[in-house]
């Protein structure tokens, strides 16, 4: 005789359960940010196999064009130039089938607003002195800040917000041309291509090693979430939950290890002998001689102006 308690289904959380109260402890935040890098990451491999403009090119010679464009981008100092060529990079993003509105979140997510925050500190003429733009207080004659003195007003200077501003344009800039590479390549044809054009094996095959971890590691740390989360009946104290986590950190470690020692063995017993086989090989067409002259070109073109021999005005 089986009692009715045990014939209730009951499908959704334990009300004692902290599912049910909706509370997400620091490891949960953690781990849904884990899954969103692992779905953007998926996201991102869908867009190499799309049929645009940078997809249909040899990948060492997408590879060579972004290396030689980021160069001579870096080395410009001109505001409108650099505005350019970012909109350039966006105009080959939308005929590479990327949607502008992904593009440039990946561009600016990270990387050029920690630029921002670097070279903030340069707009004030208490670090880099220059014509006012915008006053911020006025301090007065004799101010200082312990034996360090200070101007009579602290104002945000014209010549500070121009570097500034060229400075973050070109970090955005190189990080539009590196994202556009990476979206537009398939991871084993970019390792592939890295190898052919000179770069040594063991870092090639170190960088596609830690990118196959990444993902290997991350679904470990999602099971073992998982798995603690259905057996949690109520919540646990901060210092409980770090304790879990360091834990945890302490076997990551040392399943990375085995696994490591074992996919090292199995590869060794299969005769692998460090080159990356794929199915595709390269294989230059006219396309990729037009491709690869246009941002040469563009390239001298940016590193001549960089050196004032071309003069924009």
């Amino acid at each position: 005789m089986i009692p009715d308690w045990m014939k209730e289904i009951n499908a959704g959380p334990c009300e004692c359960s902290v599912v049910y109260h909706g509370k997400k402890s620091f490891i949960g935040r953690t781990i849904e940010e884990i899954f969103e890098f692992i779905e953007t990451s998926f996201i991102a491999e869908s867009y190499s196999r799309r049929k645009g403009l940078l997809q249909s090119l040899d990948p060492r010679i997408k590879l060579i064009s972004i290396i030689a464009v980021v160069f001579a981008t870096a080395l410009v100092a001109n505001l409108r130039i650099l505005i350019l060529v970012y909109f350039l990079s966006a105009l080959i993003a939308y005929l590479s089938k990327i949607e502008v509105r992904f593009f440039i979140k990946r561009v600016w997510l990270f990387i050029p607003i920690f630029s921002a925050i670097i070279v903030l500190p340069m707009i004030f003429n208490i670090f880099f002195p220059g014509d006012p733009l915008i006053q911020l207080i006025y301090l007065g004659p004799g101010a200082h800040i312990g034996p360090f003195p200070l101007p009579e007003s602290v104002y945000i200077t014209r010549q500070g917000v121009y570097a500034a501003s060229v400075f973050i344009m070109r970090v955005a800039t190189c990080v539009s041309a590196i994202v556009l590479l990476f979206l537009t390549t398939p991871q084993q044809m970019l390792f592939k291509s890295v190898s052919s054009v000179g770069v040594p094996k063991i870092y090639v095959l170190t960088l596609g090693m830690t990118y196959r971890y990444i993902f290997l590691l991350t679904s470990l740390v999602r099971e073992m979430y998982i798995a603690k989360r259905a057996r949690t009946i109520k919540s646990r104290s901060m210092f409980e939950e770090q304790k879990w986590v360091g834990g945890r950190i302490g076997y990551t470690l040392m399943r990375s290890l085995d696994i490591s020692e074992k996919v090292h063995m199995a590869m060794i017993s299969r005769g692998f002998n460090g080159d990356f086989k794929t199915m595709e090989e390269f294989k230059m067409r006219k396309r990729d001689y037009i491709a690869g002259a246009a941002s040469l070109a563009l390239s001298i073109v940016l590193v001549a102006t960089s050196q004032n021999i071309f003069r924009w005005t």
